[in-house]
């Protein structure tokens, strides 16, 4: 099998374990996407220097490696062990996480194409739900190939807008949660200690 043929069947085998990875350690569907590309495009170049005994590991560890080097230059992880994403991963296959991972992620990708305008809904809904690739929708929609790239990467950026806003949105959430159950104790603990001094 030479190293194009290799290439082939590494990513046949392993895509959607990797995507797992990427997804699970960036919780962002987009993410994990651009994530499983670089992680391939990393294999295909060491594809002559290492042993394939050992390819799923090795596989699985450059997965997380990206993922993991993605969250700290995001910032969205102050401690970061790669021991708590370098595990040992499932065999490769539909395992139960795998599918429900695979379902959230649809899920989610499917919400965040409905809140675009149009043209933009439309495209990111074909590219990013469907998977089908951008010369595929050229012909389809019969629009010229560049015209659906740029919009592929407008919608892309404003899905990542929108993606940082219900984050941002559930951060804000969880901390005046924390606040209103403080105030609440604390109205609590002065009704006692009135109640005990009278």
């Amino acid at each position: 099998m030479d190293i194009e043929q290799y290439f082939s069947y590494l990513l046949r085998q392993y895509e959607k374990l990797v995507y797992s990875i990427c997804y699970k350690t960036c919780g962002n569907p987009f993410d994990a996407q651009d994530l499983t590309q670089d992680t391939f495009l990393a294999v295909y170049k060491h594809l002559g220097t290492f042993d394939r005994m050992y390819e799923r590991a090795w596989i699985c560890r450059i997965a997380s490696n990206k993922a993991i080097d993605y969250i700290k230059s995001r910032k969205r992880l102050e401690e970061c062990h790669e021991d708590e994403y370098f595990t040992e991963v499932a065999d490769p296959g539909d395992g139960p996480e795998e599918v429900y991972l695979q379902k959230e992620a649809k899920e989610l990708v499917l919400s965040v194409c409905n809140q675009l305008q149009s043209p933009y809904r439309e495209v990111a809904y074909e590219h990013f739900y469907l998977e089908k690739p951008m010369p595929q929708i050229a012909r389809e929609k019969e629009t010229n190939l560049k015209t659906v790239q740029t919009r592929v990467y407008r919608a892309r950026a404003q899905i990542r807008k929108l993606l940082e806003k219900q984050r941002h949105a559930q951060r804000v959430g969880k901390g005046s949660g924390k606040s209103a159950g403080k105030d609440a104790e604390n109205e609590r603990r002065k009704a006692k200690e009135g109640g005990d001094s009278s």
